[in-house]
C-alpha cells in the first residue's frame, strides 16, 4: 500500500475525523463551527482536521479570521477503489472455495498400493 493510502486509511480509522469528512462532504464549514460540535477542545479539533488534510481528505483556506473546511471527493474515490480491489481478491477467493464445494466430480483413484516393491509376479 502506498504511503499515500495509508495516510488516506489512518485518517478514516478516527470516527471524529469520518464525522468531520461527511459534515465537509455537505457542507464546507469553519474550524469554529465543527469544534463547537464535538466536546474537545478547537485545537484537538484543529488536529484532527490537520491529519485530514494531510490525508487529502479535506482542504483548508483561510477566509477573512476563519479557517474554512471543504471535503475532497477525489480521496474518497481513492480510497473506495482501494476497497474494491481488495473486494475483487476476496470474491476470487470465495468463488473458488465455492468452486470446490460444490464440484460434484469423483476424486481420482489412486493406484492400489502392493506390499511387494517389484510388484505382482505371474
Amino acid at each position: 500500500m502506498s504511503d499515500d493510502l495509508d495516510r488516506l486509511f489512518h485518517a478514516l480509522s478516527d470516527a471524529t475525523r469520518r464525522d468531520i469528512v461527511a459534515r465537509v462532504m455537505l457542507q464546507e464549514q469553519s474550524v469554529s463551527a465543527l469544534a463547537a460540535r464535538y466536546a474537545m477542545s478547537f485545537a484537538a479539533v484543529q488536529k484532527h482536521v490537520t491529519v485530514l488534510e494531510k490525508a487529502t481528505l479535506v482542504s483548508k483556506q483561510r477566509r477573512g479570521r476563519e479557517q474554512i473546511v471543504s471535503g475532497n471527493p477525489h480521496s474518497i474515490l481513492r480510497a473506495r477503489e482501494a476497497l474494491e480491489t481488495y473486494e475483487e481478491i476476496w470474491r476470487g477467493r470465495t468463488e473458488r472455495m465455492r468452486d470446490l464445494l460444490t464440484d460434484d466430480t469423483p476424486p481420482a483413484q489412486a493406484p492400489a498400493a502392493t506390499s511387494d516393491p517389484e510388484g505382482p509376479t505371474s
